[in-house]
């Protein structure tokens, strides 16, 4: 609902370090409460849009919003589930990740929802050369 009313939005990356808090800003909070408050996360300022950033998290994105697509089920159930969509505007990178101008996804320790109560944590990257003209 923010987002569409302030057509502006932050997405931090979830690390493992900060896994407790991503998960506790899932509780159902009255609205006008801050999530990053009632987790403990301190926020940063953005460059280019007014919602902060969090300030713990390695990696940034500055969106301005594109749209919203709801997600119903096919027995017509009406639910609660959204993607929202935006357009980044500004890359916020913790300096300690970048490495011979690269960044290190792998040190970041990115955490990724698997289903369920389930996670999982990047520990290790690999390269791999697409082939000529592939996209």
């Amino acid at each position: 609902a923010f987002v569409e009313e302030t057509k502006e939005f932050v997405c931090s990356l979830s690390s493992w370090d900060l896994r407790d808090q991503m998960n506790g800003t899932a509780a159902p909070l009255p609205r006008g409460t801050s999530e990053m408050q009632a987790t403990g996360l301190e926020a940063a300022p953005s460059r280019f849009v007014k919602p902060p950033r969090v300030a713990a998290s390695p990696c940034a994105l500055e969106c301005k919003w594109l749209k919203t697509v709801t997600f119903d089920p096919v027995d017509g159930r009406v639910m609660d589930r959204y993607v929202v969509f935006g357009h980044v505007v500004g890359i916020y990178i913790d300096d300690r990740f970048i490495n011979n101008g690269r960044l290190d996804t792998a040190a970041m320790k990115p955490i990724a929802r698997c289903g369920y109560d389930e996670y999982a944590m990047v520990e290790q990257v690999f390269r791999m050369t697409r082939p000529p003209g592939g996209g």
